[in-house]
């Protein structure tokens, strides 16, 4: 494993422990003043919390383990952890949700009997703005490391900063107007919004589990690549791609000047798959070359050169 692929792994750990501490930050404060104050839509904010936390530790350690290399058992890495993860995490979710909502209803029966508004306003507000800063964090270097582990953790924040803000809203019309009742329905909305965001990363995972292919984007860029050498060869077909985790697979078909010899097929493949890397840096790539002439592909000249020079036309 080289260094640039070193320090992602290093940072995809360190922003999922950060992930970590603050989740136990916020279910402590979010329970004690959920308890407190006898709010149910603050205490389903620290189930919330709580639920972020075991999603983080599944983060933190399927981003460890992915970041081990290929091993006997494990030929194409360790990758697909990080889409286990996502399905797990989505799950936990669902859970989460379906509590609030049960509680909430019970609440809507019996009757909502908050003390005090304002320290749970106040610690709203506190979770909204942390979470939103790690929550920057996380997205951003699962960007940069095309990481669904830290992807899912860093929406499970920001989810949390929206439904924050929500009971934030709850609690502050509860002090302006003195429904009390409001407080069950907001956790009602906030337990709506995480099944929104379980549906949304559950499709996600469930799609790099089952091998779907690249972005369009991604393939339109693997695309250009090649084309940058297209006077190397005649065309490629038979292009495919598929993700697992951060970790990004590609093959195709080659075909080039049957002229070539085996030690320049070689060496335009290597520096073809050097490209793709350059690009993508988890990438996997693997070419079948094809000389002209084969497989039911003939040539309308006879080759001279051993560049394609776009003389060479397929008669099928």
């Amino acid at each position: 494993m080289n260094n640039a692929q070193d320090n992602r792994n290093h940072q995809k750990i360190s922003i999922a422990r950060l992930s970590i501490i603050s989740n136990t930050t916020l279910i402590v404060l979010k329970l004690v003043i959920g308890l407190l104050i006898s709010s149910i839509s603050v205490i389903s904010e620290a189930v919330h919390s709580a639920i972020d936390l075991i999603a983080a530790l599944i983060a933190y350690f399927s981003v460890r383990k992915s970041a081990q290399p290929p091993d006997d058992s494990h030929k194409f890495g360790h990758g697909k952890i990080e889409d286990i993860s996502g399905g797990i995490e989505a799950l936990l979710i669902f859970i989460a949700a379906i509590f609030i909502i049960y509680v909430a209803v019970e609440r809507l029966y019996t009757g909502s009997q908050i003390e005090t508004e304002a320290p749970g306003i106040a610690v709203m507000a506190f979770s909204a703005i942390l979470n939103f800063f790690v929550s920057q964090k996380l997205l951003k270097v699962a960007k940069e490391t095309d990481s669904i582990a830290l992807e899912a953790d860093g929406w499970h924040l920001r989810t949390d900063v929206y439904t924050s803000l929500g009971v934030f809203l709850g609690l502050l019309l509860i002090a302006i107007t003195g429904l009390k009742i409001l407080d069950p329905i907001f956790a009602i909305l906030v337990a709506l919004f995480i099944i929104k965001a379980a549906y949304d990363l559950t499709k996600r995972s469930v799609y790099d589990l089952m091998d779907y292919r690249l972005s369009d984007e991604d393939e339109l860029k693997i695309s250009a690549i090649l084309a940058e050498h297209t006077s190397q060869f005649l065309e490629f077909h038979k292009l495919r791609t598929r993700k697992s985790g951060s970790d990004k697979f590609v093959d195709l078909h080659l075909v080039v000047s049957k002229k070539l010899s085996l030690d320049e097929a070689h060496e335009l493949c290597h520096h073809l798959e050097a490209d793709l890397k350059k690009a993508f840096p988890t990438m996997s790539v693997v070419i079948h070359v094809e000389p002209c002439g084969t497989n039911g592909i003939s040539c309308t000249f006879k080759c001279d050169e051993k560049k394609c020079t776009f003389k060479c036309r397929e008669i099928r």
